[in-house]
């Protein structure tokens, strides 16, 4: 079973610590910093999309791009129950958000035309694996943004997954569903795994086991340079997460801003 099939049903349920709204506010910071302040922005790696609807809602014509039909499905059936809310208060605002989703893998990423700008949060490229992918996913991004466009997005370093996750176990347990993280933290090769025992309620009482593995790679501000270098863009700026601050040796998250070399 791929990453996120299963876990998708209860996501944003396990989810629910983190401060979208924060997160939002400071990506949105950044772009207006980098002069972003409208037009067409990619998101990849949405997932259920909540990042791409708080986008939205700041006046972006969102583009959502995951390769998780399951993930997907969940977005937009968010986006429409929340069009149907804003129907039902008759808000003079149009109820359609027009975010449109695609199903794609973001080494593949094929849009319609150009955009303003693409983001990438939630440690999505973590999950690639091999440089050469993650270089190819920065030559589809370059493809793509205008030729004063940005690229933002965020990683987790190796000091968070070898000295904060290391080899852990990490239970939860919510009367939806529970969850039993096993990790593991491989630092000749920098990937990180993580086992998920999933327990989802169905009907009543009924509880079904689901198991998924998911790897996530970290990688040094040297070699995304490099990477952003081949494929014909130049890192702008790093920072620690949700600062503006240098990152640090023991930075957990850090977002990295990057554009088309001129």
């Amino acid at each position: 079973m791929g990453a996120y099939e299963s876990f998708a049903r209860v996501y944003d349920l396990f989810m629910d610590n983190v401060p979208y709204e924060e997160w939002g506010s400071y990506l949105t910071g950044l772009l207006r910093e980098y002069g972003i302040c409208g037009g067409t922005v990619a998101e990849l790696g949405c997932g259920t999309g909540k990042m791409t609807r708080l986008l939205a809602a700041a006046g972006y014509d969102m583009i959502g791009v995951d390769n998780s039909e399951e993930m997907l499905e969940i977005a937009r059936e968010a986006e429409y129950e929340a069009d149907a809310w804003d129907e039902s208060e008759e808000s003079d605002e149009p109820a359609g958000r027009g975010i449109l989703y695609l199903l794609e893998d973001m080494r593949e990423l094929e849009l319609y035309g150009s955009v303003c700008a693409v983001v990438s949060v939630c440690d999505s490229m973590n999950y690639i694996l091999e440089e050469a992918d993650l270089r190819e996913v920065f030559s589809r991004v370059h493809e793509y943004l205008e030729e004063d466009g940005i690229f933002i997005f965020d990683l987790n370093t190796v000091y968070k997954y070898r000295d904060l996750l290391g080899e852990t176990t990490i239970a939860e347990n919510r009367e939806e569903g529970s969850f039993i993280w096993e990790n593991y933290f491989d630092e000749e090769s920098a990937v990180n795994e993580y086992d998920l025992t999933l327990y989802i309620r169905e009907d009543g009482e009924t509880y079904r086991r689901f198991e998924e593995v998911h790897y996530q790679r970290a990688y040094d501000l040297k070699t995304i340079g490099r990477l952003l270098a081949d494929a014909g863009m130049e890192l702008t700026a790093a920072y620690d997460a949700f600062t503006k601050e240098p990152v640090r040796d023991d930075s957990e998250r850090i977002y990295v801003v990057a554009r088309p070399r001129r």
